[in-house]
């Protein structure tokens, strides 16, 4: 297919990260999510880590927690763009669709989650350091069962 040959790994895994922002944290499916599933099913369980990254204009929360969850989900997608070019870049430049590039993709977005969950945390009314741990660790956990997809969208790119 002559459209991979220009594909770079950074720019798919950056696609499909602002594809899973976009479509999961929506308020919509955020709303679908909790309403219909449930949470002690594993099914639930995973529909709703979808939606970890939730971004609203709800007017029933503060100015500060809404810009701190859109915060949160450009964050994700920055530093899913920055970590896939540093990763599939430099350790994968003679690697061209190997099992590497899923996992540095995969690895990308992890660490991607992670950190914009610590760092909007921050933002959000009242900061403490354990509620930055809880937003790294749920951005870490979203990012183990959710970004396999951006690993997969990494798959067979060339390096930026």
């Amino acid at each position: 297919m002559a459209i991979s040959r220009y594909r770079t790994a950074t720019g798919a895994g950056t696609l499909v990260a602002l594809l899973l922002v976009l479509i999961g944290g929506s308020p919509m499916f955020v709303r679908w999510a909790n309403s219909s599933t449930d949470a002690n099913t594993a099914g639930g369980w995973f529909m709703r880590q979808f939606a970890w990254p939730a971004w609203s204009f709800d007017e029933d929360q503060s100015v500060q927690n809404a810009f701190a969850a859109v915060l949160k989900a450009i964050l994700v997608v920055f530093f899913t763009a920055l970590f896939l070019m540093l990763l599939t870049g430099s350790q994968l430049a003679s690697v061209r669709g190997g099992i590497s590039q899923l996992l540095a993709g995969w690895a990308a977005f992890i660490f991607a989650a992670a950190l914009a969950g610590l760092i909007s945390a921050f933002v959000f009314a009242g900061p403490t350091v354990l509620n930055a741990f809880q937003q790294a660790g749920g951005g870490a956990v979203y990012g183990l069962f959710v970004g396999w997809l951006v690993g997969a969208a990494a798959l067979g790119g060339r390096r930026p």
